[in-house]
């Protein structure tokens, strides 16, 4: 089970300090969620903020391209220090050109995310060519954003296909993911949990979060 911090919900002005203290609380990899106004509503951080966490933090750099040319940006986030790239599958008319570029070409870590309107079934013949399946639990955009119950069926679905086709892939939500939703996902076969607003936004601060989380999603049974 592994934490993945967001740092869309991060104070920008001590993000260097965030980071190091969720390493040190035990989040294993750092999540970027990368925007461009146009495949969702929002504009966000490019590589240069990659750049700058890669001298803070030994975290794996996942960078989250919710864009509408991923092609257009890998090498720059390559070049800046990032270890796994996600693309979404509604911009890909067949990822695994890209997904094996990433991993052949970049050798990178390669990652394929779809929405929660976009049937689990799409994703089924790319999942052989992904280090990771990223299953939004909520439509992206926006941190903050409530957990979609519906989500559960689907991660339980994508789990039964991971298990047919890649044993290996990782499954991954993202959205609303909190300590009172962590618990039935991880149950429901996720393994990776996107974390925002519950890590930097939680009262009692970012390393009690992080350790909580990871509680919580151990000890609920796996399928």
């Amino acid at each position: 089970m592994r934490i993945a911090p967001s740092i869309l919900s991060a104070d920008f002005s001590r993000l260097g300090e965030l980071v190091r203290e969720v390493e040190a609380a035990g989040a294993d990899r750092v999540h970027v969620d990368v925007m461009d106004g146009h495949f969702v509503p929002n504009l966000s951080m490019g590589a240069v903020v990659v750049k700058g966490l890669r001298p803070v933090t030994r975290l794996p750099l996942e960078v989250h391209l919710m864009v509408e040319d991923p092609g257009r940006f890998l090498d720059g986030f390559v070049a800046a220090g990032a270890d796994t790239l996600i693309v979404h599958l509604e911009v890909q008319d067949d990822p695994r050109p890209i997904l094996q570029h990433i991993k052949g070409g970049l050798g990178k870590k390669a990652g394929l995310a779809f929405n929660p309107d976009m049937p689990v079934a799409r994703v089924e013949p790319y999942l052989r060519d992904a280090d990771l399946a990223l299953c939004m639990t909520v439509f992206p955009g926006f941190g903050g954003q409530a957990y979609i119950p519906e989500s559960t069926d689907r991660i339980r679905q994508l789990r039964a296909m991971i298990a047919r086709h890649n044993p290996d892939c990782e499954l991954e939500i993202d959205g609303g993911v909190e300590p009172h939703t962590i618990g039935p996902a991880a149950a429901a076969g996720a393994n990776v949990f996107v974390a925002g607003t519950a890590v930097f936004g939680a009262k009692g601060g970012p390393t009690a979060a992080v350790k909580e989380l990871h509680r919580l999603a151990e000890s609920h049974p796996r399928p």
